[in-house]
């Protein structure tokens, strides 16, 4: 089998089989007998040891076949264990199998006479119990969990291996019985750990995973935030710090003083309770995010509203006025094309600055003519890079109210989001833009 001897001469140290464990699917999709598939599964995993690897065997869709023929399916896992596989891996491949049913079935496999801690869980998330039916499996005995970062996979995903490892890590109904091999320092790299593998494969963090999402350890409304900052431990089940990530006091039309202090000293800044601008932030805020805004979404833009509002951030810029142009024609060649092009009039200490690009879109268009020249600034902004752009209609209709999100970052990896809301989408657009702008100055010392 050229599949097999592949496998043997590769330099890795153990070799992963998946054999088929429902009779279902040893007759439709192999279309062979079950002794057949047996003996393939005996023979693989012979294979393996004799080459001096360690073998496991992925029993697909176990759940399902020992659900139509439980005989079966343990004579499939019975015969990889007496061949020499070190690892049984129970996979609930079609991922329909309940928590219940995960942990009833692990323990019969034990029961017929497999160890646990030879046995695996393999669990897909399409009912949303991947992580569920991975501790079931663990508390009725199986000993390794089968998953992947960010429970990425397909269809729904896997076990989500990050979730599994702050659980198994930090709950004492797992941690006060077994060993991970996962040391307190490196559970704290976990945040950045996950928030890193989604920057590789180029997709938006999810903002409420549990332990590592930047909703993790978020509070909003003024009375959770009030006893959250006495005693942490009032709204949060484990220390953020734990994770590697941090508590978040948002800042909202629901949040009072106490989310607005935190948030600010956070931040360096030191209000004063009485302070009469601390109250004049908090009406700006509340009267906003009335019309659409969020500022618990876009801390950038918080931030730079707080620091205008208290005096103490400069202007850095003032746009007199922009122009953006839509063009859409026939090219030399005859085909339709459309151009975008935004004229930006800026000034900055006096000095006055008209910028015109062209880009894909009006919104890059704008983006690009904005940051051509910035004057004594430019040179600080030259890593600026716009990374994501959301946009919500708020109401229906022609007249609708829109709300636009930027994500940006810059040679430091860090990243900021900024936001912007107008009854027009290029308004809102540069509003957001401006503040990004202006964060990156802010943060560059500027």
């Amino acid at each position: 089998d050229p599949g097999l001897a592949a496998l043997i001469q590769s330099a890795t140290d153990a070799i992963c089989f998946v054999a088929k464990s429902w009779d279902y699917h040893v007759r439709v999709a192999l279309g062979t007998t079950n002794g057949e598939n047996l003996a393939c599964i005996a023979d693989s995993v012979a294979a393996a040891r004799n080459a001096g690897r360690e073998a496991l065997i992925d029993c697909e869709h176990f759940f399902d076949g020992y659900k139509a023929n439980p005989d079966y399916a343990l004579q499939c896992a019975r015969t990889a264990l007496e061949a020499g596989a070190r690892w049984i891996v129970l996979c609930d491949t079609n991922g329909g199998t309940q928590p219940g049913e995960v942990g009833e079935i692990t323990r019969a496999v034990i029961a017929s006479g497999i160890p646990g801690d030879r046995l695996g869980i393999h669990a897909h998330d399409d009912t949303g119990q991947a992580v569920a039916n991975s501790l079931a499996a663990i508390d009725a005995g199986a000993r390794q969990i089968q998953g992947t970062l960010n429970g990425i996979g397909e269809r729904c995903g896997n076990a989500n291996l990050v979730t599994l490892i702050a659980s198994l890590a930090l709950k004492p109904v797992w941690s006060e019985r077994f060993e991970t091999g996962v040391s307190s320092q490196a559970l704290a790299g976990l945040t950045r750990l996950s928030h890193k593998f989604d920057e590789l494969i180029n997709r938006a963090p999810d903002h409420q995973a549990p332990y590592v999402g930047q909703s993790a350890f978020a509070t909003k409304a003024g009375i959770h935030a009030s006893a959250i900052l006495k005693e942490p431990q009032t709204y949060e089940h484990v220390p953020p710090e734990k994770v590697g990530n941090r508590r978040r006091v948002m800042v909202s039309d629901q949040g009072g003083k106490s989310n607005f202090i935190a948030e600010l000293e956070r931040r360096g800044i030191e209000v004063n309770k009485s302070d009469p601008r601390l109250d004049r932030l908090v009406a700006i805020v509340k009267e906003r995010e009335s019309q659409g805004w969020a500022y618990e979404a876009a801390e950038a833009s918080f931030e730079i509203l707080a620091r205008s509002t208290l005096g103490v951030v400069p202007d850095y810029f003032n746009v007199e006025s922009f122009r953006v142009q839509v063009e859409r024609r026939f090219n030399a060649i005859g085909e339709i094309i459309t151009v975008s092009e935004a004229v930006v009039k800026v000034e900055v200490d006096g000095q006055r600055f008209l910028s015109v690009a062209e880009g894909a879109g009006p919104v890059n268009a704008l983006d690009r003519a904005l940051r051509k020249d910035l004057g004594k600034y430019q040179s600080a902004i030259t890593d600026l890079e716009l990374v994501d752009y959301k946009v919500r209609i708020l109401n229906g209709g022609t007249e609708a109210v829109t709300r636009v999100l930027i994500e940006s970052s810059d040679d430091s990896g860090e990243r900021w989001t900024t936001i912007g809301v107008s009854d027009n989408i290029i308004d809102a657009s540069f509003q957001a833009l401006t503040d990004s702008i202006r964060f990156k100055l802010m943060k560059s010392g500027g």
